[in-house]
């Protein structure tokens, strides 16, 4: 299957120059996952920029979202073919070009081309980082390792709205890809003068499952992604979208299970039951995290009137719960049972969007800090355990496909998760909106004076637009406290699987790898 060359001893576990490899990858991994809602907030400011509708400037989002899906799987077979090393300065340097190539733009074709690339060479940077972390450290520290590492890939995108504002703000859309520039040409000085080359020989490159497995993923974004603004399956586009991912995957799934051995996904990764379940886990992380993220901002923007600003500081503290969590969960994963610590994770997530069900247009900034303070500690809380219990029943040698799974997971899950809120959005406002309508009468005395302002004068066509702007405002809020309840009850019904999985931090000899270090 896989041809590779043993490792000399490290009986020590100690890796030279450890913290500049450490902050060469983490900022690579920040980067890269800032970019992935850091432009959210500068889409209207392109677009005026750029000339293009808002229908047009989404596919900035789009465009890299389904290269970088599409390319995740793909690390692990490049990186047995050319060396994680080299794999990762081409990477780096691929995805700062890009940066910059975005920053030029001159139209709508060249920033969404410039994006596709900017995802292509960025899908790798994430599971070769978390596979350059466990490597590096010793076996009783992978949990202190995935708690640096985790920061990155959960405050990213935590924090890349507040960031693209700021950016947008006081400089230019432009600015929010140059940011990039410095930051990309730092850590390939770090990578390039500290990583030592390591190569896994891996299999002959299977390219069915590649291609069949990339068409399923690109289309089933585009159908996430577009599905709303379409009107889903009333239109033609979204059905040919959904029918090709469910036909590409068929296929995917038959030429995987015919060929077995060689086959571009690794079935060994399955046969895993920590793995496996951790993959279950880190979907739901994702489906909550981004979800939230996507569903907070246009909350307090467009129904409580909060300016980008003061939106960008009262969701920050749960960057700073996810950081303090981390730090904690780092030091007690290896004390008590993982699992405990992964179920507290839940609990409060859970927690916190019970609370967060409970918003109302009246409230003040505490009831928005403080549950997306828990929030952010419970992801804290998850992820570093749920990381290292995955990854330590798996063979070393897998590292690199399962490093980029784990990832590709937590991105479909992302994109599911916010396709699937913004659409009950959509339905359960009209829902709330047509309930509410109904209570609005001539003959009802509570919307008569003295008991309704005078704005709200029925007999008026002002007043009748007064009354139903606030009917949608209300019923506005109304789906959002129910997206709240429907991720509170995905987290709560999610949880119980950790029975499936085991206590285990060692492996036996059979699971120790056999990797080529190359001065």
């Amino acid at each position: 299957m896989s041809e590779v060359a043993e490792a000399p001893a490290n009986p020590s576990g100690k890796v030279a120059h450890h913290g500049l490899i450490t902050l060469s990858i983490m900022l690579a991994t920040i980067m890269q996952a800032l970019d992935t809602t850091i432009a959210n907030v500068a889409l209207p400011h392109m677009a005026g920029s750029l000339s293009a509708s808002q229908d047009q400037i989404a596919w900035v989002l789009t465009s890299y979202i389904v290269a970088a899906a599409i390319a995740t799987p793909l690390t692990g077979w490049l990186t047995g073919q050319f060396g994680r090393k080299r794999i990762f300065m081409i990477s780096v340097v691929g995805f700062t070009a890009a940066s910059a190539l975005c920053g030029i733009a001159g139209s709508l074709f060249q920033i969404v081309m410039a994006r596709l690339l900017q995802g292509l060479f960025g899908a790798a940077l994430v599971p070769l980082s978390q596979a350059v972390m466990l490597d590096i450290n010793p076996k009783e520290r992978h949990g202190q390792a995935m708690a640096i590492w985790g920061m990155g890939v959960m405050v990213g995108p935590i924090l890349g709205p507040t960031l693209g504002g700021w950016l947008t703000d006081n400089l230019s859309w432009r600015w929010v890809f140059f940011i990039n520039l410095p930051v990309g040409i730092f850590c390939f000085y770090g990578i390039y003068t500290y990583i030592k080359e390591t190569v896994i020989k891996s299999s002959q490159f299977d390219f069915m499952g590649f291609v069949t497995l990339s068409l399923s993923i690109g289309m089933l974004q585009l159908m996430l992604d577009r599905g709303e603004q379409l009107d889903w399956f009333n239109s033609i586009e979204i059905c040919i979208e959904g029918i090709g991912a469910l036909v590409a995957f068929a296929y995917f799934l038959a030429h995987t299970f015919t060929k077995g051995k060689g086959s571009f996904f690794n079935m060994q990764l399955l046969k895993d039951r920590n793995y496996a379940t951790g993959l279950i886990f880190m979907f739901v992380v994702g489906l909550i995290l981004y979800a939230t993220r996507a569903l907070l901002p246009p909350l307090l923007q467009t129904l409580m009137g909060y300016p980008v600003v003061t939106t960008g500081l009262v969701t920050g503290p749960s960057g700073i719960g996810t950081m303090l969590a981390m730090m904690i969960a780092g030091k007690l994963v290896n004390r008590i049972d993982p699992r405990a610590l992964i179920a507290c994770g839940f609990g409060l997530m859970a927690f916190s969007l019970w609370q967060m069900s409970g918003y109302n247009l009246d409230m003040g900034e505490g009831p928005i800090v403080w549950p997306g303070f828990f929030q952010g500690m419970g992801l804290g809380f998850v992820t570093v355990p749920l990381t290292t219990i995955a990854f330590s029943t798996l063979n070393p040698v897998l590292r690199p496909d399962g490093t980029s799974i784990f990832s590709l997971s937590r991105n479909i899950g992302s994109s599911i998760g916010i396709s699937v809120m913004q659409t009950l959005l959509t339905r359960n406002t009209s829902i709330a909106h047509a309930a509410l309508v109904g209570n609005i009468s001539l003959y009802n005395p509570m919307v008569q004076a003295p008991y309704a302002p005078p704005i709200y004068d029925l007999h008026s066509y002002a007043g009748l637009s007064a009354i139903n702007a606030e009917v949608t405002r209300q019923a506005s809020l109304i789906a959002y406290l129910d997206d709240f309840k429907f991720m509170m009850l995905a987290t709560i019904v999610t949880t119980p699987l950790l029975l499936l999985m085991r206590r285990k931090t060692s492996q036996g000899k059979s699971a120790e790898p056999e990797v080529a270090v190359l001065e």
